[in-house]
């Protein structure tokens, strides 16, 4: 899923210098320490498809 929402995602919500979310306080005026849940979601995200990549369907 490159280049989906989780990316857009992941590029966004980063680490600010406070250790605060920097995409939630940019996007919604809200601190969030991080990783947020929407940084959670994604890397989480993107890890399933990887994994099903990796496997190829196979259970």
């Amino acid at each position: 899923m490159i280049g989906g929402p989780e990316q857009m995602i992941l590029v966004v919500h980063v680490r600010g210098l406070d250790g605060m979310c920097a995409g939630c306080r940019a996007w919604w005026s809200r601190l969030s320490p991080y990783p947020c849940w929407q940084v959670e979601w994604a890397t989480s995200r993107q890890a399933h498809a990887s994994v099903a990549r990796f496997l190829g369907g196979v259970r």
